[in-house]
């Protein structure tokens, strides 16, 4: 799943658990139902995930580019210096006792 794969699926969840919410508290309000009110909106969680969840190609709509090696090779990581470690890499504490 790529960057704009995943604010899409931020997006459909979203969208999609509000919907089934505002549903589930109308059919059981109609109703006078509780529980068909949980039952509703449980089917609505199961759709979400069933929608966010899994990896579909229409998530992969924007791939990312790599570098090959042989590039990556030509442009090394720059290497972190050691000079603020000190000795052993502690701080000196003020209660020296």
């Amino acid at each position: 799943m790529d960057w704009q794969g995943q604010k899409l699926a931020e997006m459909l969840m979203q969208v999609l658990l509000v919907a089934s919410a505002v549903a589930a508290f109308l059919a059981g309000y109609v109703r006078g139902d509780f529980q068909l009110m949980l039952l509703v909106y449980a089917g609505g969680v199961v759709l979400t995930a069933l929608v966010t969840v899994p990896n579909w190609p229409f998530f992969n709509r924007n791939p990312l580019k790599w570098l090959d090696a042989a590039e990556a090779e030509r442009h090394p990581r720059p290497q972190v210096s050691s000079a603020g470690a000190g000795a052993g890499g502690k701080k000196k504490s003020g209660k020296n006792k």
